[in-house]
């Protein structure tokens, strides 16, 4: 099936691991130039080298540390003076910690907020007048089933997540108008990293191991196991594709059905 993606220039924000490495190696696959960012410069370019080398794509990869607006901004130039432009960006970053809200501080939610809400303003500032220039792109932001569903002793990301997905639908009411969609990805329970950690804390909590806990969470899933990080990636290669042109301003649950809500 023709995505329309061969060529364009595509945005992955913490790419190094996990779901966003998904995504980026996603892309590829489909023969777009990929740019790649992460913290930890050491994992980025052996991901980088490593979809290179299975995709034969073009991929450029930098450090970035995506709470620096100015950082985010001189990255996104280097990626158009490479690539001559960007059609997709899809952002990310990891989760804040687990935390419930008494024990939260305000410097918690001003580090939560920072990574996981003014991160997506940041790239959103950069990227926008680009695609507006094309009369086309796809803002896709990379968030957790928490803004749909709150998760016991996530207070800070099943708050500050949820700012993200009105900020998205600002986006797309008001460059619609410019070919620009903008949507939100939102995963379950995905076997990554974070995921591992989530687990660690809970089943220390629980005087109970962490493969006890990814089994109860299986359990909870109407598909009966947790997702793959190929399997988000794919719902957002889907989003910027041709294929989901006339869909924008929704939030697309990636959960195996574990949102309980109609």
């Amino acid at each position: 099936m023709e995505s329309g993606l061969k060529g364009k220039a595509v945005i992955v924000a913490a790419s190094s691991q996990g779901m966003g490495r998904a995504t980026a190696a996603a892309f590829a696959a489909e023969g777009a130039r990929v740019a790649m960012c992460a913290r930890n410069e050491k994992q980025l370019q052996a991901a980088a080298e490593e979809i290179r080398g299975r995709h034969k794509a073009q991929v450029f990869a930098a450090p970035l540390d995506v709470t620096d607006g100015e950082a985010v901004q001189r990255f996104v130039q280097r990626v158009v003076e490479d690539f001559g432009g960007v059609d997709v960006c899809v952002t990310n970053a990891g989760g804040p910690p687990s935390k419930n809200f008494l024990s939260a501080s305000l410097d918690d939610w001003r580090k939560a907020v920072d990574l996981n809400f003014l991160s997506v303003v940041h790239f959103a500032r950069a990227v926008v007048p680009l695609m507006q220039k094309r009369k086309w792109g796809r803002f896709i932001t990379l968030t957790s089933v928490s803004v749909k569903q709150p998760i016991t002793d996530l207070v800070l990301s099943n708050a500050v997540r949820a700012s993200v997905v009105g900020l998205v639908k600002s986006l797309a009411n008001e460059f619609g108008k410019d070919g620009i969609t903008a949507n939100n990805v939102a995963p379950g329970y995905v076997t990554t990293g974070r995921l591992m950690e989530l687990a660690a804390v809970r089943a220390q909590a629980g005087g109970i191991q962490p493969e006890d806990m990814y089994k109860k969470w299986a359990a909870d899933v109407p598909l009966g196991r947790l997702g793959r990080p190929e399997e988000v990636a794919d719902a957002i290669v889907w989003l910027a594709s041709e294929r989901a042109s006339y869909i924008t301003c929704q939030t697309l649950l990636v959960d195996g059905g574990i949102y309980k809500g109609v």
